[in-house]
């Protein structure tokens, strides 16, 4: 039996993950400790709510206290999935960034040195490789991250980095391109695309929706993030991704058509400020290593994933209803 403890385990790939775990390891005892900011969810984790194996614990990794009040309970493992993760909120406002994505890491890996563990993943993106023009990112790929968010994110590795290399801490990086699949907010592209287009509103795309990223799973993601927690190395990183390259139009066209929507609802609009062109990870190390590689076939996800925001429309009106929408009324009015 192991004890884990998931920090952002209410949002969309730490609610998964959790699930997952729950499904892989019944007899594993799982901590869920989350801010409840406006991503996270509880509603995500309902089906696991009632196991005794899971517990919930609001909390903030910004905050040393309760990181500490939670720690001490002793773990062998702990995934940090917390994080601000959206480019656009970034750009307006980059300080809830800095306290979660910085901040919020380092008093974990000071939490770690004191209450030891033995493995902690932090989980990270591709995006702090910043815009790849040929070929793909390996693992040793320079950091140039070139927006808010993802220069967080890189600076949150570089203290990992730092925390390892000095205090010979059993730390893990994995860097994962887009992931895709239910519970995920609809402020991110592919929710929003099938939502949208759910109720006949219009899709905005940036620029002129050229932008290719790798798209993955969130099972598959999840069932790489585990190959890493049992036999990854520490102070190694790892890229995970789904070799799935899309221009965001080609995705958002494919969607459309697979829900019988026109592509009249596509609506360009301005482009962002530091928008790289590509992402894109060469996943060699951890399919050699671990004999890792995603199992979902693209095009079977993103019908599976369609048909979920058909079927759950509850979760998602409810979300958008609310603060999501009074935020994007105000984002897309500078457009």
């Amino acid at each position: 039996m192991k004890k884990l403890l998931v920090t952002g385990g209410a949002g969309f790939i730490g609610s998964n993950f959790i699930k997952f775990i729950l499904k892989k390891y019944p007899d594993w005892e799982v901590t869920n400790f989350d801010k409840l900011t406006y991503a996270g969810n509880l509603e995500n984790l309902k089906e696991v709510e009632g196991n005794p194996n899971y517990k919930f614990i609001k909390g903030d990794i910004a905050n040393k206290d309760q990181v500490n009040n939670v720690m001490q309970e002793g773990f062998d493992y702990l995934v940090n999935f917390a994080a601000e993760s959206h480019v656009d909120r970034s750009i307006l406002d980059l300080s809830p960034f800095i306290d979660t994505n910085i901040k919020g890491t380092q008093i974990l890996l000071e939490g770690i040195r004191q209450y030891s563990v033995e493995r902690y993943i932090q989980i990270s993106t591709d995006e702090v490789y910043g815009s790849i023009q040929e070929s793909k990112a390996k693992e040793d790929y320079p950091l140039l991250p070139n927006n808010p968010y993802s220069s967080s994110k890189a600076s949150a590795d570089l203290l990992c980095r730092a925390y390892q290399k000095t205090y010979n801490l059993p730390i893990i990086i994995t860097r994962s391109t887009n992931n895709y699949g239910p519970y995920q907010f609809p402020e991110k592209l592919i929710p929003l695309v099938i939502t949208n287009a759910l109720e006949d509103k219009e899709i905005p795309i940036y620029g002129d929706g050229q932008y290719i990223r790798d798209w993955i799973y969130v099972e598959d993601h999840c069932i790489a993030i585990d190959e890493v927690l049992q036999n990854g190395e520490s102070g190694e990183i790892y890229n995970i991704g789904g070799d799935n390259e899309r221009t965001n139009l080609e995705l958002v066209e494919l969607i459309l058509k697979i829900m019988e929507k026109p592509l009249s609802l596509i609506k360009f609009i301005t482009d962002r400020p530091g928008h790289d062109r590509r992402y894109a990870v060469d996943t060699s190390k951890i399919e050699k290593e671990m004999g890792w590689k995603p199992g979902i076939d693209f095009l079977k996800g993103i019908m599976e994933t369609t048909d979920w925001y058909e079927e759950n429309k509850n979760w998602w009106l409810n979300i958008k209803s609310g603060e999501y929408t009074n935020y994007y009324q105000a984002w897309y009015s500078q457009k």
